[in-house]
């Protein structure tokens, strides 16, 4: 496993732009040839650091980029040099936060990103965010309460397993779709042959 870490105190509180990332396997989803969507971060679920994710820790975030007309930014890799795509939604719901948007195939990187996808290559989503207010608790895990996003990646090594391109909830309709997209997929691979 490959773990990386960025600029934190021992909290991880307010010093640096954190993101951390590991292998571990997965599903994926691409819509159109370009449209993306899953979790790119689960509550209460522990990642390969020990950190989880309190409900609502990216609300206040997300409520201040609204009101200034911002977005998370869609990088590839969190490198902040190869935005790949914009986030047309980034909502917390029940679940964790929820992110679906479009990779732009205008850009060399974006067309790349999405002939990974489609392989199989890349499977993983990750945050680049700061922790604004966090705790220990008596397990070592770190828990956050607030945390300011700042982007989310396609990422080879995700830290949370469940943070992944394609991830919803077991819905009938999701899982529907899902064959469906793979139905019309599979079409224009035979009509492609032809």
């Amino acid at each position: 496993m490959t773990m990386d870490t960025h600029k934190q105190d021992g909290f991880g509180n307010g010093f640096g732009l954190e993101h951390k990332f590991c292998r571990l396997g997965g599903d994926v989803a691409v819509i159109d040839g370009s449209v993306i969507e899953g979790y790119a971060s689960l509550f209460g679920a522990k990642d390969q650091g020990g950190d989880v994710v309190s409900a609502g820790a990216y609300g206040a975030s997300l409520a201040a980029l609204s009101a200034r007309g911002g977005k998370v930014k869609m990088l590839w890799q969190h490198d902040p040099t190869q935005p790949i795509g914009v986030w047309d939604e980034v909502r917390e719901d029940a679940r964790g936060l929820f992110v679906k948007g479009r990779i732009l195939a205008d850009v060399t990187k974006g067309r790349e990103a999405i002939a990974l996808i489609g392989a199989g290559a890349i499977d993983g989503l990750s945050i680049g965010y700061r922790t604004k207010k966090a705790a220990k608790d008596g397990r070592g895990q770190r828990l956050l309460h607030e945390l300011e996003l700042w982007e989310v990646s396609l990422v080879t090594f995700p830290m949370l397993s469940e943070a992944r391109v394609g991830a919803k909830g077991n819905a009938p309709a999701d899982d529907a779709m899902r064959s469906l997209a793979a139905a019309i997929e599979g079409a224009r691979g035979l009509l492609n042959r032809g």
